[in-house]
């Protein structure tokens, strides 16, 4: 079986959305798109250099897979391997993909990823994909996630834990911040929520 890795760019208010640049995804008035520019050094680029490391597959939502699709093609040289590694995307309407080595999923998406979770192969990165990253966190098939939370609020906007999550317990694994106030927090599944008092 292999492990399924949510990887999300996130404000200290939980916003996920347009994090790469204005005109990413503009729906419901969002008028920030690019606010994680401004954190960007070169801590930045040397830690999201180690979490695109290959080999890996991807595992996409229409709206993400669209963006990567239309840029990376051209880019390997900053992201080595992506065009090479298989590509899931869930997508309605999305019928001849032009990106290498992609492969569409449309229809019972929730039974379609645990089959490709229980099979041997590489681990499933999900990069940003907001609408498959709630689906994935209300039917329990995160493994890991790995937060850069950013020191902004956005007040609005798509946030990553919406409702529908389901109440689950993580171990931080891995941590560092950079000069600019990005906190990189890697965590993984750790079972069941625990309580108890103090009393």
């Amino acid at each position: 079986m292999r492990k399924i890795i949510v990887i999300e760019f996130i404000s200290l208010d939980g916003v996920m959305q347009a994090p790469g640049g204005p005109k990413e995804d503009t729906s419901g008035g969002f008028k920030y798109g690019g606010w994680t520019f401004p954190y960007s050094d070169e801590f930045m680029g040397k830690a999201m250099g180690a979490q695109m490391q290959a080999p890996f597959e991807l595992l996409l939502g229409a709206k993400t897979y669209e963006i990567f699709s239309s840029y990376w093609p051209q880019h390997e040289s900053a992201w080595p391997g992506v065009n090479a590694a298989p590509k899931y995307v869930v997508s309605k309407t999305l019928t001849n993909p032009t990106w290498e080595h992609t492969i569409v999923i449309k229809d019972n998406v929730v039974e379609e990823i645990k089959k490709l979770k229980s099979q041997d192969g590489l681990d499933l990165k999900v990069w940003g994909s907001g609408n498959l990253a709630q689906t994935l966190l209300k039917n329990d098939l995160v493994d890991e996630l790995w937060l850069k939370i950013f020191p902004v609020t956005l007040g609005s906007g798509k946030r990553l834990f919406a409702e529908g999550t389901i109440p689950a317990a993580f171990k931080l694994t891995d941590h560092k911040v950079s000069p600019s106030g990005v906190i990189f927090a890697n965590y993984e599944r750790a079972g069941e929520v625990k309580t108890g008092s103090f009393e």
